[in-house]
């Protein structure tokens, strides 16, 4: 592959700690994602099913669909797309999860007119 061939994918790395406010409804969206999925067959249904009551990260995944983040983006098409999903232990405080550590510290009220990648709103 060339180089002008390889500079037309972007690989984006996106990494999200979410917060499980309400198991019960993500659970039950999660339920209800799985049972109008016309495509999945039956035995895989049942394990899904199972799956999504017994833990609230592998409801999440059900939910959460990468190609759902692109797809209004105009000008890209979704090449290749791989997620994961895991219960952690979350320290806000705790260097681990700053996830500016390669930035350097970050002031907020400094960038208050700046959009995604430091470029000012339009």
């Amino acid at each position: 592959m060339s180089t002008s061939e390889s500079s037309r994918y972007v690989r984006l790395r996106v990494d999200l700690v979410l917060e499980v406010a309400e198991p019960e409804a993500l659970t039950g969206a999660a339920l209800e994602h799985v049972a109008a999925d016309e495509f999945m067959p039956d035995e895989e249904r049942g394990h899904a099913e199972a799956a999504v009551r017994e833990d609230e990260a592998e409801a999440l995944a059900y939910l959460v669909d990468p190609f759902d983040l692109v797809s209004g983006v105009p000008g890209v098409e979704l090449a290749q797309a791989s997620w994961s999903t895991e219960a952690v232990e979350y320290d806000p405080e705790s260097l681990e999860w700053d996830l500016d550590e390669e930035d350097g510290p970050f002031d907020d009220d400094e960038h208050d007119d700046e959009g995604p990648g430091g470029l000012p709103h339009t």
